[in-house]
């Protein structure tokens, strides 16, 4: 079914690299219940639902794409979908709301992945601009984190400061991000799970910590929150959340995409530069991303730590098989993961550490180009500025044809970007944003 003798491995192999992605990307479980728990959605909702997306995701690109590639609900998106969408409407907007405006970027996914539409996207956003929205999106959920941990906190004349240092969640989260940094310098797989871990047992040893349990049957407390499409089209209506669906759209989009062509030419998948059955596995990211949306969590994509398993000699489906076995056997220990996520020192280190791997974007941006490198300064800057996404995706978006036309070169930039320009001065000057 897998095509092991083709792709040159073997059931052990693949077995092996399906527990390396998964001990790389497993904090995920507790990271994201972590995050949207602010947004007020029960952690054990979203665990369970965490577990439900990644396990379809991930298991759709092993029986219908055969790619050794593993999915999960993104981080960012998560912490958009908490901050910018929930938060910043000051109770106007509730979890349930926005959980319909990532079904319907779900079922708009959907549709564009059935089309030539979501190639024409990749082509027509600029370079400098994808490697903008990653590193933005990198220093907004490092800010978070150490938001979070305490490590800076408001001011009135400055509006951010450092924090308390005297307090045991910074020292905590100090030590988990040097635990994780040095386990990474070693190249120690599963590096920021086995940070959190460490982390934990520093937590619990200091009375920070405390568990109920380990072990019990999933359970959805709050059952199916999104299930009718008309509802959900109503509800982006109602409360004018274009651009948040189509900053689910776009940062999916190009989250995922960008993934799935690293891995693959990693694993040696790509033939002539083409990701083979490109359909089915962009198929996997908008139905999940779906799915998740109807039982709690936010946009699934494909997780760039699955480079890890194709190090490990990962090649087909079977690597991605094992690690949504896993995820399901994850599923029963939703009191150890729910204590975890409780204490904001064990999940705020892999939020910093991912968000400096993120940030590493920048290297490819062409600063010495004047009408490139502001546009993606623009990006990267006003993402964690305005805690929001999808306001620094417009403000690139709209720069970018400025500067293009002002240099004389308007005709270099894809028709699609002069529209999406104009819907986002729409939106950021009469819509709520």
């Amino acid at each position: 079914m897998f095509r092991l003798k083709e792709n040159n491995t073997t059931v052990k192999t693949e077995i092996l690299a399906g527990l390396t992605t998964f001990c790389t990307m497993v904090y995920v479980v507790i990271v994201n219940p972590s995050i949207l728990s602010i947004a007020g959605v029960p952690s054990e909702q979203v665990f369970t639902a965490t577990i439900i997306a990644a396990v379809f995701g991930t298991l759709w690109l092993a029986l219908f794409a055969n790619y050794p590639i593993a999915m999960a609900p993104g981080m960012g998106l998560n912490a958009f979908f908490t901050f910018t969408v929930v938060q910043a409407s000051k109770g106007e907007i509730d979890y349930m709301t926005a959980f319909s405006a990532v079904f319907v970027a779900g079922i708009l996914f959907f549709i564009i992945s059935l089309t030539p539409l979501r190639q024409m996207l990749v082509k027509a956003i600029p370079n400098n601009l994808k490697l903008a929205i990653t590193a933005g999106i990198g220093l907004f959920i490092a800010f978070i984190g150490m938001r979070s941990a305490g490590l800076v906190t408001g001011d009135e004349s400055n509006l951010v400061k450092l924090g308390d240092l005297s307090s045991p969640m910074v020292w905590l989260t100090i030590v988990g991000v040097l635990v994780t940094a040095i386990l990474m310098m070693y190249r120690a797989f599963g590096a920021i799970f086995w940070g959190m871990i460490v982390t934990a047992i520093i937590a619990a040893i200091t009375g920070n910590l405390t568990f109920t349990g380990v072990v019990a049957m999933p359970a959805l407390p709050e059952g199916i929150l999104v299930w009718n499409p008309i509802e959900a089209f109503g509800d982006v209506i109602k409360y004018g959340l274009y651009g948040t669906v189509f900053s689910f759209i776009l940062v999916t989009l190009f989250d995922t995409t960008g993934t799935m062509v690293g891995v693959a030419k990693q694993a040696g998948i790509l033939k002539d530069d083409k990701l083979p059955r490109a359909r089915q596995a962009f198929l996997g990211d908008s139905l999940s991303t779906t799915i998740g949306s109807m039982f709690g969590t936010s946009p699934t994509t494909a997780y760039v730590e699955s480079s890890s398993g194709v190090a490990m000699g990962g090649r087909t489906g079977l690597t991605s098989l094992t690690v949504a076995v896993l995820f399901l056997i994850t599923a029963f220990f939703s009191p150890l993961a729910g204590a975890l996520a409780s204490v904001s020192a064990i999940t705020s280190p892999a939020l910093i550490i991912v968000g400096s791997l993120m940030i590493g974007a920048v290297r490819g941006i062409e600063w010495d180009k004047v009408e490139e490198a502001i546009p993606a300064f623009l990006v990267i800057l006003i993402m964690p500025l305005t805690s929001s996404i999808s306001t620094g995706i417009a403000f690139g978006f709209i720069s970018y044809p400025l500067f293009k036309l002002f240099k004389g070169e308007g005709k270099d930039v894809h028709p699609l970007l002069y529209f999406f320009a104009i819907l986002f001065i729409i939106q950021l000057v009469f819509m709520p944003h």
